[in-house]
C-alpha cells in the first residue's frame, strides 16, 4: 500500500519562509507525478503545486506563483514545496500527494494516495 509522508509544517511569521517535504513508501517515487494541496479552515481544499515524475515541469496555482517552489530532491526520492514571503492567507493544512501517472494536474481525483497534512500558520 502507497503511503505519502509529509513533513516541515510550522508556524512562521508573515513575510518568512518555510519548507515542507515529503516522500512516499510502497511505489517508485521516480515514475509520479506530485502535488501540494491546502485547506484552510471552512474552505475546500484548493491546488497549490505540481511537479512531473521527471522534476521538469511545474505548475503553480496563481495565489503562490512567484512565492512557493516545488522541487525534487537531487536523490528524486523527495519532493519538497519551499514557501516564501508568507501571508496570513496562506495559513491551512497542506497536504502532499501523489499523482496516478507522471503528468501533472491540478485536480484532485488525478491523485490517489495522500498524506495526512501538515498545518502552516502565518502569524503577525
Amino acid at each position: 500500500q502507497v503511503q505519502v509522508h509529509e513533513s516541515g509544517g510550522g508556524t512562521v511569521q508573515i513575510g518568512g519562509s518555510l519548507t515542507l517535504s515529503c516522500s512516499i513508501s510502497g511505489a517508485p517515487f521516480s515514475t509520479y507525478a506530485m502535488g501540494w494541496f491546502r485547506q484552510a479552515p471552512e474552505k475546500e481544499r484548493e491546488f497549490v503545486a505540481a511537479i512531473d515524475n521527471s522534476g521538469d515541469t511545474q505548475d503553480y496555482a496563481d495565489s503562490v506563483k512567484g512565492r512557493f517552489t516545488i522541487y525534487r530532491a537531487s536523490t528524486k526520492t523527495t519532493v519538497h514545496l519551499q514557501m516564501n514571503s508568507l501571508k496570513p492567507e496562506d495559513t491551512a493544512v497542506y497536504y502532499c500527494a501523489k499523482d496516478r501517472g507522471s503528468v501533472i494536474t491540478r485536480r484532485s481525483r488525478g491523485y490517489d494516495a495522500w498524506g495526512q497534512g501538515v498545518q502552516v500558520t502565518v502569524s503577525s
